[in-house]
């Protein structure tokens, strides 16, 4: 005779079979289905793509009543309802894009309990009016999505999410299950603290996305830099961060202007453009999205190929998140960022000159300088990477760019000892630019007329090249030696004593050498997921996305949810010539076979 876990596991393995059409739980997820269908609290920390929505998706149809998922954004809850009406759950979302009407029906259909899963801001959740609806209706638990912007220290802060504790003193005995993809230990603890989740069982999995591989080159042309990187991704979706709304506009026209499809979006623009850009985004594809941060958060798009940074971000937490937008499906993706001085002067001086009171500065410091050893690290990015997460990875990952082609470390004691003496002698207020002027001997306008001419430190350096020379600075600003004021000038710092008095040996990362352009046509990326295919199944494939396209747009849903590009090359390459075979396909549950079987098999059979 079975255990009623026996029977729960059952049920979750038949839910997951007869809706999704997977066969198995990925990691942690079915015994975290179990813990919360059993009624249980439950903290679930999850990357990017690890299948964190089935994680409350099933225990909602295991539990009778509605399940409430807090979200934040308008367009992570328009996906999640699409996908889920695709698998024929009934599902709706509540924010301010739908007419009162509507509205009105949506809370209509959660009070008579016609709902399995109901999607809601945390601001709306909060008012007066939604509670007495939560006292009247039949609610199964309580899913907080993106829990993380619970953090005062993080860059998703939402102070809404800070009165949530509330569900659990109106209702203690529905379920709660929280969620992120971005948390730190200190996050995790603030999570758990400001959520009153002591008593949740907390549920990790490993923060690697081994499918994604992490590049950083020194930022000395961006924009041609920018093309060489996209070459290896014609024709594929992927985003573009910058830091200013101005650049993201720049970047957006010169990626046009070399022929990509290329978008911008950024919080300046009015709210209709951003909304169409979006949309855009996430129904066609091979877009490129140039964007500020204000882009991102909720975006479910699989099948992300790239996330390219040409700034440096403000601290590893954002990086992670920004860089998890790749590859959600599995599949091969890329994460590469352009990174120099100017980053680092800029961020510094935005730091320094905030209004925020001296303990949010230190905060801002701290995750700033972490994100640089990640940057200048010799090792393995992955296991850096991961360690900020305290998560311990015990090989390198042959991944990423410092594992397929290590640096070179070198002895820069001496060229560091010439930097930070000419620092100290041109007053300690000028840029990098000058001072490796100075060091090189260059006998500017601006540095006769300042006197550099004569300090001790001109020409001393001449025998090293600029490029080296800024790598040089670059390195001693991440590694401490030097600050920089908030007009962006260098000065000492104090761990550069015992360099100077040459109680200390310093080595640096030697850059790669420039690599030459090389055109599209002669570029190939192997790390791309359709790189193993054979011809047939490549022509299949494209064939079977126009049809997804064309469904997709019948309905006004993004092709995603249709079908994913996963699932898609697993029809290409293994050719079902019946549903049956078809059936067994990851990601082809019941409700899309009957939907949209036939047509595939035609087109199968055309092709």
């Amino acid at each position: 005779m079975k255990s009623v876990q026996d029977a729960a596991n059952d049920s979750a393995l038949d839910v997951l079979r007869s809706v999704w059409g997977y066969q198995t739980f990925r990691g942690r997820q079915h015994a975290i289905v179990n813990h919360v269908a059993a009624g249980l609290d439950a903290l679930v920390l999850m990357p990017t793509g690890g299948g964190k929505s089935l994680c409350y998706q099933v225990p909602a149809l295991l539990r009778p009543g509605c399940a409430i998922v807090v979200s934040p954004l308008i367009a992570l809850m328009q996906d999640q309802v699409e996908a889920l009406h695709q698998l024929g759950i009934e599902a709706a979302y509540l924010n301010s894009s739908l007419p009162a009407g509507e509205a009105y029906a949506v809370e209509q259909r959660f009070v008579s309990g016609d709902l399995k899963l109901l999607y809601v801001a945390p601001e709306r959740l909060l008012t007066p009016r939604f509670l007495d609806l939560v006292a009247r209706a039949p609610v199964s638990l309580f899913a907080i999505d993106e829990a993380h912007c619970v953090s005062q220290w993080g860059h998703d802060f939402r102070p809404e999410y800070r009165q949530l504790t509330m569900l659990h003193k109106r209702w203690p005995s529905i379920p709660r299950i929280a969620l992120t993809a971005t948390a730190d230990p200190a996050t995790q603890e603030e999570i758990i603290e400001r959520l009153q989740l002591d008593d949740a069982e907390q549920f990790s999995s490993s923060f690697d996305r081994p499918n994604i591989r992490y590049t950083i080159v020194e930022k000395n042309d961006a924009r041609r830099q920018l093309l060489d990187f996209l070459d290896g991704h014609a024709g594929e979706s992927g985003i573009v961060y910058a830091m200013s709304r101005k650049k993201v506009e720049d970047t957006a026209a010169f990626l046009r202007s070399k022929g990509y499809n290329a978008l911008a979006y950024h919080a300046g623009m009015d709210t209709e453009t951003r909304a169409l850009h979006q949309r855009r985004f996430l129904r066609e594809d091979g877009i490129i999205m140039a964007a500020t941060i204000a882009f991102g958060m909720g975006i479910d798009k699989p099948d992300v190929r790239f996330v390219a940074h040409v700034d440096l971000p403000k601290s590893v937490e954002g990086y992670y998140q920004e860089t998890g937008r790749a590859g959600r499906d599995g599949e091969p993706a890329e994460a590469w960022m352009a990174y120099g001085l100017g980053d680092v002067v800029n961020l510094r001086k935005m730091i320094e000159s905030s209004e925020a009171d001296d303990s949010r500065k230190w905060m801002e410091r701290r995750k700033l300088d972490s994100l640089l050893g990640y940057c200048e690290t010799l090792g393995c990015r992955r296991q850096r990477l991961l360690a900020s997460f305290g998560e311990v990875m015990a090989n390198p990952c042959g991944n990423c760019d410092n594992c397929l082609n290590p640096p070179e470390a070198w002895d820069a004691t001496e060229p560091a000892r010439m930097a930070l003496s000419c620092v100290y002698r041109c007053g300690q207020r000028f840029g990098a630019s000058h001072l490796i002027d100075v060091l090189r001997g260059e006998r500017t306008e601006r540095i006769l007329q300042l006197g550099h001419d004569t300090v001790s430190t001109f020409a001393i350096g001449r025998d090293i090249d600029s490029n080296t020379w800024r790598s040089i600075f670059r390195q001693l600003v991440s590694h401490g030696y030097l600050e920089t004021d908030t007009h962006g000038g260098l000065r000492l710092a104090e761990a550069s004593r015992t360099l100077l008095k040459g109680e200390q040996t310093l080595q640096l990362r030697r850059e790669q050498a420039r690599v030459r352009r090389q055109r599209r046509a002669a570029l190939s990326n192997p790390n791309s997921p359709d790189a193993w295919m054979s011809a047939d199944a490549r022509l299949l494939f494209d064939a079977l996305r126009a049809l997804r396209t064309e469904l997709a747009r019948a309905q006004s849903v993004p092709p995603y949810v249709i079908f994913h590009d996963k699932t898609l090359r697993e029809i290409a390459t293994s050719r079902p010539e019946s549903l049956s075979a078809l059936g067994t396909i990851e990601g082809i549950g019941p409700r899309k076979l009957a939907e949209y079987g036939n047509q595939v098999l035609d087109l199968i059979s055309a092709n």
